[in-house]
Order: C-alpha cells, then structure tokens, then sequence
C-alpha cells in the first residue's frame, strides 16, 4: 500500500509539470510561438511598407518565426497606430511607421478633436530609415527647376495641386511648410498612403508631391519623374543632382523616418527579443540591398536612442502644426 501511494504522488507532481508549464504567461515563455504581425498604417508600395517587408524578411529569419506585413491604411495612418497602440501587449503585434506617429496627436488638438491614440502609448524598438523628402513632378511638366516651379506657384495661387498620404502625414508637412515659407498657396488633394498620391501623380491627376525618395527613385530614374528639390541638409546620396532647399534660400528641413514600435506595456525579455533582431535586419545583407535599390538606406538607431529622438521630434512637431494651424 505504500508503495501504491508513493507511485500516484509521482505521477501527481509528473502531472502536474505541463499544468504549470501551461499556466506560465506568455512572457515567460519561449517567444515567439507563432507568426508575429507587422502592421504597416499605409497602403502597399509606400515608404513604410517598402522598408518594412525586407525589414519583416530579415527579422523572422533571426526569430525563427514568420513576421506578416498587413498593410492597415486610412486617417494619414492614423487608423493602423491605434489599432497597435491599444492592441494586446505580447509582441505578436508590431507597428513600422513614419514620422506622422507624433504630428497626428499634435493635428488632432488643432482640430479639437479627441486624439486616436497618444504617442506614449507605444514603446519603440528601433528606427530604420531617415530620409528627407523630396519635391517631385511629372517629367512632362512645364517645371524643370525649382525657380520655374514656385514662379508659377506664386502668380497662379492654386493652379497646382498636390497629394499626401493624409491630413497633416508625412507627405502633406512638408508641403504646407512651403507653402508658408513661400507665402503661396497650392491645393492639397490627400490620399490613403504615397503609393496612390504617386499613381495619381503619374496619372496628371495632381501636379507634384513630396515624399521620400523609396516611394519615387524608381519613377525617377525611368524618366517619369522630376526631382526639383528636396528637405533635407544636404545632397542626397541617392540623388546627388538635387538640391537642398536650404541651397536654394528656403529656409525649411524635413525628415520622413521609419521605425518599429509596440504597445507600450510589452514585456521587457520580448522588447529585447525585437530589438535584437532589428538590429539583425539592419546589419542584413538582403534587407540592405533592398534598401538600397529603392533608392533608400539604413540609419538604425537602437530603442534608448531612438526614444529620445522620437521625444525630440514629437516637440518639433508640435510647434510646426501649430504654426501651421487648421488646414482642409
């Protein structure tokens, strides 16, 4: 008989191992367990969907588990940040943005509206890209400088159009620091994301946009399209014929970054599981090439460094929309 009882007490602590093991939370078990979505807030063929799919490739090799894009787009982006921002905080949802995740709050007190979500509701993991936007139009257009271009701006006040991603996004910004900085006036025609503002662009359905140079080299380098000027500090490596507005006596800078974030309260051990493997991606010899020919390339910053810059440019930002003030 006591034999008998000490085999069922063993069997009853045996038993009772994977019970344990199973009612572990999931932070402390293995991760990841299961294919990890990458929310991208724009339709396909943008900036952050052209960095985020060799960056999702490159991360689920590291992980040993897929990493799926799902392309999210509406409200200049607006629409896939929430859906992160107030998703469950386990890592198997993750956001690549643009640099519209912190002027979108600001966009909304302007617009006395209340807020989609709030930039500290997620925790970033790393930072990819930082281009600077470019201005571009039809080859076929009358413009072939930028002097002809804001000549015609300025005698023909809205005669030329421009499309964006969305209200106060990343393609729309910059546009409207031009236009104040230039004292003109052109109109705006938003979008759901640069892939469309491009097509249309491509179509004559608008006269120029600005955006990165991932989501236009290709056009560009076929001839379709005019690069006339870009936001940035200096020439660009990817188009070292353009000039800077700063060159040309228009005293304004814009900076169109991508990065990886997640809900704010993820556990620490699967932060760092995410931020090893971007730093992965970003060392990857595939995911450059990518890069690369898209016409953009790698400016990684790990997640303490990248949340002061996000800081920084969040305070930025928040004085720009409120110079730039209510728009349509």
């Amino acid at each position: 008989m006591k034999r008998r009882h000490l085999i069922s007490a063993g069997l009853g602590v045996a038993l009772a191992i994977p019970m344990t093991l199973a009612s572990l939370p999931a932070a402390a078990q293995a991760y990841p367990t299961k294919p990890i979505t990458m929310v991208v807030p724009f339709p396909p063929g943008g900036v952050a969907d052209t960095v985020g799919r060799p960056v999702a490739e490159a991360m689920s090799r590291h992980l040993k588990q897929s990493m799926v894009v799902e392309n999210k787009g509406g409200a200049g982006g607006g629409i896939g940040m929430a859906q992160v921002a107030k998703s469950k905080p386990d890592g198997y949802t993750v956001l690549m943005s643009l640099s519209s995740l912190v002027v979108l709050p600001e966009a909304d007190k302007i617009l006395q509206r209340a807020p989609m979500y709030q930039v500290n509701q997620l925790k970033a993991i790393a930072r990819f890209t930082a281009d600077p936007t470019v201005l571009v139009v039809r080859s076929d257009s009358p413009w072939k400088t930028y002097a002809e271009f804001i000549a015609f701006a300025k005698a023909n006040p809205g005669k030329i159009s421009f499309g964006s991603s969305g209200n106060y996004g990343t393609m729309h910004v910059p546009m409207e620091q031009l236009k104040v900085a230039t004292s003109t006036f052109m109109l705006h025609v938003p979008y759901t994301g640069a892939a469309p503002a491009v097509m249309s662009l491509l179509g004559g359905q608008i006269d120029a946009v600005s955006t990165g140079p991932a989501s236009v080299k290709q056009h560009i380098t076929s001839g379709r399209l005019r690069a006339l000027a870009h936001w940035g500090d200096g020439r660009l490596a990817s188009m070292p014929e353009v000039p800077s507005f700063k060159e040309l006596g228009v005293p304004i800078q814009y900076s169109q970054w991508s990065g990886m974030f997640v809900p704010a309260d993820t556990p620490a051990a699967v932060v760092e599981s995410l931020r090893q493997a971007a730093k992965f991606a970003a060392q990857d010899a595939r995911a450059v090439g990518a890069l690369t020919a898209a016409g953009t390339s790698f400016m990684y910053q790990d997640a303490p460094e990248f949340e002061r810059f996000v800081q920084a440019d969040a305070k930025d930002m928040s004085g720009l929309v409120a110079r730039i003030g209510k728009v349509d």
